[in-house]
């Protein structure tokens, strides 16, 4: 087999659109994803027409899933270096930002109950988003994430690839920051920490799929 460089259609560019699950998630409770040849549409329009999850609109610096071990050390007398290590931890996070900063998203940066929240915009009283300092006991608010973006694979073609990152259980646990400024947009920097599900320690799935337009 003659030598190759590499097959640039496994690069991928590009963001993708994200869902978040009015609460945590589950291999069983995520919308079933119909496999290629079979698929007619987009996993963005299955979440859309799916109860309980939100579309948080546009995004900025696209999306940053990172996994981060921990490893301890074992030393012994005879060598300088380690001789042995061993996984004692694990944290996995996804990183994003609202670019769209309505008080819809900011309740979900500020991992907020849903009653914090009430009336709309167009109501005589308006839209109101209680900044509750909290009290003690008080549980963190998890949801589930969905993230439709490209996948690898022949764009050209009549398929069309997705790459779908689903995370069962993630909690908002970084700084956030309002702002209004006459030179920047405002926007909600969010980072979420994923949280392993009880059943199969499971942080979610990664998914590679084609879809095709019927006509």
């Amino acid at each position: 087999m003659a030598y190759t460089r590499g097959n640039n259609q496994n690069i991928i560019v590009g963001a993708a659109a994200f869902f978040i699950a009015d609460t945590t998630l589950t291999a069983g409770t995520l919308p079933a994803v119909t496999g290629s040849p079979f698929a007619t549409q987009s996993y963005r329009e299955t979440l859309d027409a799916a109860a309980g999850f939100d579309n948080v609109g546009y995004t900025m610096n696209g999306l940053e899933l990172s996994f981060q071990p921990n490893f301890g050390e074992v030393q012994v007398d005879q060598i300088l270096d380690v001789a042995k290590l061993y996984k004692q931890g694990m944290q996995v996070s996804l990183k994003t930002a609202f670019a769209e900063a309505t008080l819809e998203n900011l309740l979900i940066a500020l991992a907020y109950g849903s009653t914090k929240l009430s009336g709309t915009k167009l109501s005589a009283a308006g839209q109101t988003l209680n900044m509750s300092a909290g009290d003690l006991g008080e549980c963190p608010v998890e949801r589930g994430i969905v993230a439709v973006g490209p996948g690898t694979g022949d764009c050209d073609d009549s398929n069309h690839i997705e790459r779908i990152y689903a995370a069962y259980r993630a909690l908002s646990i970084d700084n956030v920051t309002i702002s209004a400024k006459r030179d920047a947009v405002s926007m909600f920097e969010v980072s979420f920490r994923l949280l392993p599900d009880d059943a199969s320690a499971s942080y979610g799935k990664i998914i590679d799929r084609s879809w095709t337009i019927t006509s």
